[in-house]
């Protein structure tokens, strides 16, 4: 009989241990009621893709509610380093490069340069994102470190909706994240300040070498009562060993400020 009890109180000491340890989130269609935040957290990082080297062809729309206007950009990122696109109407119109402290374009209608640092981005919309952030959006990753951050859920039918705990400063980010990949299908910033959003939305990932990015992103800014919308297709992808940026002024551009 003491063996018995002995035993009894072994397995109910395992069980108690057992339960207290989290439970892993699994994929699923839609998203769980009762997870462990830090749990799903973990399964976003390891959803997230870590990639050196990107390279492609991107088919973009531009649309601000009184012109559309379609361009090919060839993009190529290198991770930590630079973003580089060449914007191209039947023959190459313009070239970007954005460092993580510097952003530099020349376009060729007006022979004009801009040279300046990163700010100049946010202030186009109103927001405070650095170099990591725009490479991350490019490459279909969360802004916000999920390893360092402390998340609170918000209710929602479809996706995990995640956004940082605490008092937010002026930009305010919300993430929306699929159940069944853990992979981000939106990313949403709020600018108190202003009143201004901007909206990333993944509308469709591929397949690349193994790797899970971007197909298709929506991004979108609206101040109240202004609304702009760029839409990426990325056509072909790869992950080149090596990878050129090309980006030198030509001469006799006139510097403009803006």
């Amino acid at each position: 009989m003491k063996k018995n009890r002995n035993h009894f109180v072994l397995l109910l000491f395992v069980g108690l241990i057992l339960s207290c340890k989290s439970v892993r989130v699994l994929p699923n269609k839609a998203p769980v009621k009762r997870v462990d935040i830090a749990v799903l957290s973990n399964e976003i990082v390891k959803a997230e893709e870590n990639i050196k080297n990107f390279r492609a062809r991107i088919k973009a729309e531009y649309n601000d509610q009184k012109r559309k206007q379609q361009l090919s950009v060839n993009f190529r990122l290198q991770k930590d380093k630079r973003l580089w696109m060449s914007a191209n109407i039947l023959v190459p119109i313009a070239k970007v490069l954005v460092t993580p402290d510097r952003v530099q374009f020349y376009e060729k209608f007006q022979k004009t340069y801009f040279d300046g640092d990163i700010r100049f981005i946010n202030q186009q919309l109103g927001t405070a994102l650095s170099f990591d952030d725009l490479q991350n959006i490019f490459l279909g990753n969360p802004i916000t470190d999920f390893s360092k951050t402390k998340f609170e859920r918000i209710s929602h039918p479809q996706f995990y909706v995640l956004t940082p705990k605490g008092k937010q400063r002026s930009f305010r980010p919300t993430y929306f994240f699929d159940p069944n990949s853990f992979r981000l299908k939106e990313q949403r910033f709020l600018v108190a300040a202003t009143g201004q959003s901007l909206s990333v939305k993944y509308t469709q990932n591929q397949q690349v070498d193994g790797k899970t990015v971007p197909k298709k992103i929506e991004i979108s800014t609206f101040d109240g009562s202004n609304f702009l919308q760029i839409t990426l297709d990325f056509l072909r992808v790869d992950f080149p060993k090596n990878l050129t940026a090309p980006f030198s002024i030509p001469e006799n551009y006139k510097k403009i400020a803006l």
